[in-house]
């Protein structure tokens, strides 16, 4: 489904290719027990039947003696007299001992030698009352070339039965969560603009499409609130530039006066130092509200008009703006100056020397500024919460925070890339852009 490889498609069917295995184990082990005792028996069955055949030939010559015919004394049979002397038949070599052994039984008797000959003793005793005893040997080769050729089979029919219920799970895992992956695929794609797409699996026809439908009035309620607090974030503006605009046309018309002390003129210039800042974060308010409730990123910027507009927006001598003119930013000059300057205002409070480059580092379809200050860098304690609502570095300003809003609202991003060092403070700016050439 992705790159991940414990997605949950490859756990079932490496859940159902294990199980399968450990079925398939046992099968073969209860197959080996079951031919292993019907081996011994099938031994078992043989050798009696053989001795059967052997003492119901047997007779008693013109001499009493017992007599066997040569044609009922297979290779590893012997008959045995009442006194253990061999009357016929022969024995392999390896074996005499235990011939000799049960040769003078007076009860059935049954050893395995070796693991390779199950020997049969049975005593016997004719009509006329002659006794003896008959001694026969099996060999279990056969019967072990047998269980040898089962297992071989039922190991065969195991491997075919694991790689077949692995196969027909993985058939059916794909078939059956294929709806998440087109979800998956559907969610990587959406951006925060695509407050309107769902994921339109149809009707709720199993667990699956039934989630997605879920999901999708889940979605439905997101989209509500998100397009509620932009109307708000947008009417609150509206309703508080009347007034503020009121204000500071106020404050300038108090810094006018002649007749004004030195302290309550630095009042005045502090009032109208906030109406300003109050007026630029409603700007942006209203920037955000707008972005995020259009497609349309609301145009370009080249480097040239980025940089000129930078200058303009920040007259400190102590900026240097150096920014390729062939840049292009995928996001209006007003969006993107809006947010640099927070990033720019906190520096140049700090610092020293402030300068606002190109990254040349930046992934395809990306374009990346860096603002980098020499001042003493970011204070540890606030670097976990720099982008957090209402913290700001150096004093009043529109913040981090707002900055970064701003710039995920436009597809981009604002983050810090080093909080100290001897090259001071780094801040990076992505936005959706391009340039002609990025090798510098």
């Amino acid at each position: 489904m992705t790159e991940n490889p414990t997605t949950v498609r490859r756990r079932l069917v490496a859940l159902t290719g294990t199980l399968s295995a450990f079925a398939a184990l046992g099968l073969v082990l209860v197959v080996q027990v079951i031919l292993a005792g019907a081996s011994t028996e099938a031994v078992t069955r043989v050798l009696s039947d053989r001795a059967d055949t052997v003492v119901t030939a047997t007779d008693v010559d013109d001499d009493g003696r017992l007599s066997v015919p040569d044609a009922r004394l297979a290779p590893g049979v012997q008959v045995y007299d009442a006194d253990g002397e061999r009357v016929a038949g022969s024995v392999p070599p390896s074996l005499g001992e235990v011939f000799a052994r049960l040769s003078t039984s007076d009860r059935e008797r049954t050893e395995e030698v070796a693991d390779e000959y199950s020997v049969l003793a049975r005593p016997f005793r004719l009509d006329d009352g002659t006794a003896g005893v008959v001694v026969l040997a099996e060999a279990f080769t056969p019967y072990e070339d047998d269980e040898h050729a089962a297992l071989a089979v039922s190991v065969s029919a195991g491997l075919l039965m694991v790689l077949l219920a692995t196969a027909v799970a993985a058939w059916i895992s794909r078939r059956a969560l294929a709806p998440v992956q087109v979800m998956a695929d559907t969610a990587r794609e959406w951006s925060e603009r695509d407050l309107d797409r769902r994921f339109d699996l149809g009707p709720p026809t199993d667990e699956i499409r039934a989630l997605g439908a879920t999901l999708d009035g889940l979605l439905e309620r997101v989209a509500s609130a998100i397009r509620a607090e932009q109307r708000l974030t947008a009417e609150l503006a509206h309703e508080l530039r009347s007034p503020l605009t009121a204000v500071q046309a106020t404050a300038e018309l108090m810094s006018m006066r002649d007749d004004l002390d030195d302290e309550l003129r630095d009042d005045v210039a502090d009032v109208l130092t906030g109406c300003r800042t109050m007026a630029s974060t409603m700007t942006v308010l209203l920037e955000v509200a707008r972005t995020q409730t259009s497609d349309d990123p609301g145009g370009t910027t080249t480097g040239a008009a980025l940089s000129r507009a930078v200058v303009e927006a920040v007259p400190d001598d102590r900026l240097d703006v150096d920014l390729p003119d062939d840049l292009v930013v995928s996001a209006a000059g007003p969006v993107v100056l809006r947010v640099l300057s927070p990033v720019l205002d906190n520096a140049l409070r700090v610092a020293g020397r402030v300068t606002l480059t190109f990254a040349h580092t930046a992934p395809p379809g990306r374009v990346a500024l860096l603002v980098r200050d020499d001042g003493p860098g970011v204070d540890p304690a606030l670097v976990g919460r720099l982008f957090e609502p209402g913290t700001t570095i150096g004093g009043s300003g529109l913040g981090l925070a707002l900055a970064r809003r701003v710039a995920r609202s436009a597809g981009g991003d604002v983050a810090l890339l080093t909080s100290a060092g001897p090259g001071g403070t780094t801040f990076v700016i992505t936005l959706p852009g391009s340039v002609s050439d990025q090798s510098g």
